[in-house]
């Protein structure tokens, strides 16, 4: 967060107050003067001086008004740039070398030959063609083909179908084009407008993640404290201009222009989240077991949060060909942050209204699990082995062969 920007704030808000004062005051005055007005008209006075008194009172006003509310944009320009409050439990750091690792789960796998990386193993299978994503798009895209188209639709269907039937979530297909007061009421705007695609003609936004629509289903709704917590699952396909990434993870599908994800999302009253933060957690940690893929969970400090959150897990699974361990999921709880921008409350059993708390996570996103599938699970003919649980997803296949 810019350090000047409570000092701005600070300042902006007593410009704002000494408006509002000196406007108060003067339409006290306005009133006083009106009613004067009519007491000299009743007497049979001139009382033309005091009409000029206060036509001038109202120019001044109507003055102030403008000033007051160029005020009040100003304000409100700078207050939606501060941050959520970090939980207690979150580790003091300045960047990613203050996250913590808590857990790891699964053993890397020991190669008797040298992994290969997923830019090399997806063109020689036939399955990635990132020269052709190049000609139709430009860098950091990638287009799936044959058993990688496959592969990338069985991710999908078998993260949806373990997260609705064995974890409760309800399933959503939103739109991917959105409001900006939507992006606005998840946090995506004003702080990273310019990491996202904007279709000006139609004012618009392509979604950087489904959690700005799920974020936004019960925009302006008071839902009732019978019915908490909710749970929701999204697939969409996300768009990122990756706008602060240049020359950061760009060979490969590392970190890519658009890329598909599930994503989880739950509103919960204020006093369960951080039970229901460790649940989503667990949820999508079950996904990776499933898998069969080494991963740790990270607990990211202060300065590595996202914006909206109060308390963030990363998952990263293991890349043997790249050597490194990679993001799959970021478990978040943004507290009332999102919830205020929305205005999303709730009716507690003594009637007594509050603001729910929100959270969301990558349940999970398909890139990173795709080239952890591939270097976890390649064989030394290049051949990989398909995952036993998405087999069923694949009509029973077993093992891509290289062309």
């Amino acid at each position: 967060m810019d350090p000047g920007i409570v000092d701005r704030l600070l300042e902006l808000d007593r410009r704002r107050r000494a408006l509002q004062k000196e406007l108060d005051d003067l339409r006290n005055l306005r009133n006083e003067k009106s009613k004067l007005v009519g007491q000299y008209k009743r007497e049979g006075k001139d009382a033309s001086a005091i009409i000029e008194e206060v036509r001038k009172i109202g120019d001044r006003i109507k003055a102030l008004e403008e000033q007051k509310k160029e005020a009040d944009t100003a304000f409100q320009r700078e207050w939606d740039l501060i941050p959520n409050l970090p939980h207690e439990s979150v580790p003091f750091g300045l960047d990613e070398s203050g996250n913590q690792v808590v857990s790891t789960w699964g053993e890397p796998r020991t190669f008797d030959f040298e992994p290969k990386a997923h830019w090399d193993l997806g063109p020689q299978l036939g399955i990635l063609d990132f020269e052709v994503s190049g000609k139709i798009s430009g860098a950091r895209f990638v287009t799936y083909k044959g058993a990688g188209a496959l592969l990338e639709r069985a991710l999908i269907n078998f993260f949806l179908d373990v997260h609705t039937r064995e974890h409760g979530y309800q399933e959503v297909f939103p739109p991917v084009l959105v409001r900006p007061d939507t992006m606005y009421g998840s946090g995506q705007l004003p702080k990273f407008e310019e990491e996202m695609y904007y279709v000006e003609r139609d004012d618009l936004y392509l979604i950087p993640t489904a959690e700005v629509p799920l974020a936004n289903l019960h925009r302006n709704q008071i839902l009732q404290e019978r019915d908490l917590p909710l749970y929701y699952t999204a697939y969409t396909a996300c768009f990122r201009r990756e706008a602060g990434s240049y020359g950061r993870d760009v060979r490969g599908m590392i970190r890519l222009h658009q890329f598909n994800k599930v994503e989880l999302f739950k509103y919960t009253r204020p006093e369960d989240s951080y039970d229901e933060l460790e649940k989503m957690r667990r949820d999508a940690e079950r996904i990776l077991q499933m898998l069969n893929l080494p991963y740790r969970v990270v607990l990211l400090c202060t300065g590595d949060m996202g914006f909206a959150a109060a308390k963030t897990y990363d998952l990263e699974v293991w890349a043997p060909g790249l050597q490194r361990w990679l993001e799959v999921s970021s478990v978040s709880n943004t507290e009332d942050f999102q919830a205020r921008r929305t205005k999303t409350r709730f009716r507690r059993k003594d009637g007594t209204v509050d603001y729910v708390h929100t959270l969301n996570g990558s349940g999970l996103a398909t890139p990173r699990v795709f080239i952890a599938i591939l270097e976890n699970y390649q064989q030394p003919d290049g051949s990989v082995v398909i995952p036993e649980v998405l087999r069923p997803y694949m009509g029973g296949m077993e093992v891509i062969e290289p062309r």
